[in-house]
């Protein structure tokens, strides 16, 4: 069986248990040790620019599922002898339970029995695609199925993998379209997003263009983001930009919006596709689906009452079998005057509501309070979010409660997580905000359960997912609690517990940074809590070579602290502060704050960190400047202190790359060549690609010093390339200085004197006139 052969194989059989295909990196998995099984994790991350600890862990859940699909243990060494010993099998037996390749290619979507016809939609879209669509908005009224659709049509076209976007069902809490991408790239692109949105959508654009995969971009319910007159409300107008890349004729990618309102905006090209809902044969057949003996009128009657809308049918379905034991001709006597009046989706779901608030009180509240979650960044539940909010019910009754609302098609449910449909959530929130009590209960016990969620932040999603108590606490208005999840520290990934928010920046999710903290700093009363936000996001300034708003955020915080005696927050603003002047070359402003920072450290043991930190500043400072004695005796210090304080892996990285620096400048090339190495390695294992872009370029500088200089120009351009594309302004100027005097050593003036000026245009940018004498220092051998 060929690689092809067996990838369709293995897709099938996952399809067929779980209802969902293999994405683009569990493919890339299998793909690679089905040529070849000895090859390590390590050969797949090289040749595929992804990380061996991120595909060790796709490796580990896909040979979990794989072992309970095939009902057998898989392991990356015996999957390829397990799936070709099934697929023996099944052909050896006469009515094999799998059906074949080519005979399972179109009716995978019957193996769904919630789904149903909608087969001539699908055709219809597909038509669009294949005359050149590029952006589709299927529209139509919530509930009729439009959400459904979208994701049946990737699923039947076996796009490869799909970037989604759900958009919030409130206004305010619209994720801003700058994060939506950097998310996209990191996530399902494996690339190092930009700090500029415009930087960023080139980048995708660039992808979307290159890849020969498949690839579906699914935004779900933009009528939130749109105003009365189907434009994008102003501050979120980038939104724009995003849709006309996704449009752009020459990108590999099919978007599928779904909105129940027009896309009015003239400078995008989006094709309108009008959902209607189901006839009265697709609720025949979703009804007989549920043993539901169907009398043609009835049904009928029911569908043309309700639109045909998908979702009424759901509900519809839970209400006749609940509560009339599933005779519908009863449950048509009863209710078909009130139905008949009641032909909106939103005033059936308001019906439901109240047939259950007097029916089941206890649903009735879990249901509304389930209304509180925002179903967003973090699209779903696990069991125990639903089971925090049932702290009034007896334990033993609490997943009864759960599968009442699930059998009334009240709560969504897959795979043990759990959601509400945005119609439902619209009126459940409704609900809950008219009492205050209750609002505030049912907030606060949901950001507790967010916090208890994510007791190590290792990813993006871990970030995501404890940021989530932050949006609660804001909603009722309690900013001090939600700036405590910011600056709540967070198991020992990072050696020790670092915020939330620095785990933002470490993770490049800078814009999240911004969007969260700059929404409460104005509303924050407590010093303490200001202090730490404002030193957060002058950091992320820095990151980004916003050097002076880094600076503004440092001095404010210095205010805010007067007198208070809180010698780490002290020794904190201090140090960020010289690695601000730092960035500017203002030295002496620099070696100042480093030198009060070690003054008070020495005062508390508990801040020996700091001190090792700016150890490692001041001996940089002290070899550019020619105090070797002085250098050296402080880089020793320093480097011993890395290994015997209570350090991060952050500061880690950043210390090494400091160290390899000096011994560079002290002539020890052989020490800083080994230190470089070992920052390479620190920022590979911790996904530091900043740090590893800063420890690249030091590298080039050593070939430089050694008069390797085709290996330098190699090192250079890596680093200035991964640099360009984080967008760190600072660390980007000083790679091209750094270029530009490996061109001038090797004589290559024109080169020389090009990058020298792609360094001084950065550096003007960053207001950084220090800098700039510094670089025009080194041109003034071109004015002889």
């Amino acid at each position: 069986m060929g690689v092809e052969e067996a990838l369709e194989f293995v897709d099938n059989l996952v399809f067929l248990k779980t209802g969902e295909h293999l994405d683009k990196t569990q493919r890339i998995i299998l793909r690679h040790l089905w040529e070849d099984e000895k090859r390590t994790y390590q050969d797949i991350a090289n040749s595929c620019n992804y990380t061996e600890a991120h595909l060790k862990a796709v490796g580990a859940e896909l040979w979990h599922l794989l072992s309970k699909v095939l009902g057998v243990k898989v392991s990356k060494s015996t999957f390829q002898g397990v799936v070709q010993g099934f697929r023996r099998s099944q052909h050896s037996q006469k009515n094999p339970d799998i059906p074949d390749i080519a005979t399972n290619s179109t009716n995978s979507q019957d193996l769904d029995s919630n789904f149903v016809g909608r087969d001539r939609q699908i055709a219809e879209l597909h038509t669009l695609v294949s005359r050149g669509a590029k952006v589709i908005l299927i529209q139509g009224k919530g509930g009729v199925g439009k959400t459904t659709l979208a994701r049946k049509y990737f699923k039947s076209q076996k796009f490869d993998f799909v970037l989604e976007l759900w958009m919030a069902t409130e206004i305010q809490n619209i994720t801003p379209v700058e994060s939506v991408v950097e998310e996209w790239l990191r996530r399902d692109f494996n690339e190092e997003p930009g700090r500029d949105f415009g930087i960023n959508l080139k980048r995708l654009r660039r992808k979307l263009r290159e890849q020969t995969v498949k690839i579906g971009v699914f935004i779900d319910n933009l009528e939130t983001a749109l105003d009365k007159n189907g434009k994008f409300i102003e501050y979120r107008r980038p939104y724009v930009d995003l849709l006309r890349v996704l449009a752009d004729s020459d990108v590999h990618s099919v978007t599928l919006v779904t909105s129940r309102e027009r896309l009015r905006e003239s400078s995008v090209e989006v094709h309108l596709y009008t959902l209607e809902g189901l006839d009265d044969g697709a609720w025949r057949q979703y009804f007989s689906r549920r043993h539901i003996n169907c009398d043609s009128t009835i049904l009928s009657e029911m569908c043309k009452a309700c639109g045909g809308n998908a979702k009424a049918m759901q509900i519809l379905r839970g209400a006749i079998l609940t509560d009339f034991h599933g005779d519908i001709h009863t449950y048509w006597q009863e209710n078909c005057t009130d139905l008949l009046i009641e032909r909106e989706l939103k005033d059936l779901v308001a019906s439901q509501f109240t047939r259950l608030q007097e029916n089941d009180l206890e649903a009735y509240r879990l249901l509304c309070r389930l209304g509180c979650y925002r179903y967003q960044d973090i699209t779903s539940l696990p069991i125990e979010g639903v089971l925090c909010l049932l702290w009034d019910v007896p334990e033993p009754k609490r997943r009864g409660v759960i599968k009442a609302l699930q059998d009334l098609s009240l709560i969504e449910a897959k795979k043990g997580q759990y959601w509400l449909h945005p119609v439902i959530r619209d009126e459940a929130i409704s609900r809950l905000r008219l009492v205050n009590e209750e609002w505030e209960l049912v907030n606060r016990k949901a950001a507790q359960f967010w916090t208890q969620q994510v007791e190590i932040v290792k990813n993006i999603n871990d970030a995501l997912t404890a940021l989530e108590a932050y949006y609660h606490y804001v909603e009722i208005s309690d900013f001090e609690q939600a700036g405590d999840v910011i600056l709540q520290g967070r198991g020992e990934h990072w050696s020790i517990g670092l915020p939330l928010g620095c785990s933002f920046y470490q993770l490049g999710l800078l814009q999240k940074n911004f969007s969260v903290i700059k929404r409460l700093i104005d509303e924050i009363k407590s010093p303490e809590r200001l202090i730490k936000l404002y030193n957060i996001l002058g950091y992320t300034y820095r990151i980004i070579g916003c050097i002076r708003e880094a600076i503004e955020c440092y001095d404010k915080s210095g205010k805010i602290l007067g007198k208070l005696d809180e010698k780490p927050t002290k020794i904190s603003i201090l140090f960020n502060t010289g690695l601000c002047k730092l960035e500017l070359w203002e030295i002496e402003a620099a070696e100042y704050c480093f030198n009060s920072v070690c003054s008070l450290a020495e005062q508390n043991s508990n801040l020996d960190d700091y001190m090792a930190y700016s150890q490692c500043c001041l001996a940089l400072i002290k070899s550019c400047s020619g105090s070797r004695e002085d250098a050296f005796h402080l880089a020793e210090q320093a480097f011993y202190a890395m290994s015997s304080t209570r350090v991060t892996l952050w500061g880690i990285g950043h210390s090494l790359v400091n160290l390899c620096l000096t011994y560079k400048n002290l002539g020890n090339l052989k020490k800083s060549f080994e230190l470089c190495q070992q920052a390479i390695l620190h920022a590979e294992e911790n996904n530091f690609t900043q740090i590893k872009a800063k420890a690249i370029s030091c590298l080039a500088e050593l070939f430089r010093e050694q008069g390797e200089f085709t290996k330098a120009i190699f090192n250079h351009s890596e680093a200035i390339e991964i640099i360009d594309k984080i967008g760190a302004k600072s660390d980007l100027a000083e790679a091209y200085y750094q270029f530009a005097l490996t061109h001038k050593k090797m004589g290559e003036i024109a080169q020389s004197r090009e990058t020298f000026l792609q360094a001084i245009a950065l550096f003007n940018e960053m207001q950084a006139p220090r800098q700039v004498e510094k670089v025009q220092t080194a041109m003034e051998c071109f004015e002889k």
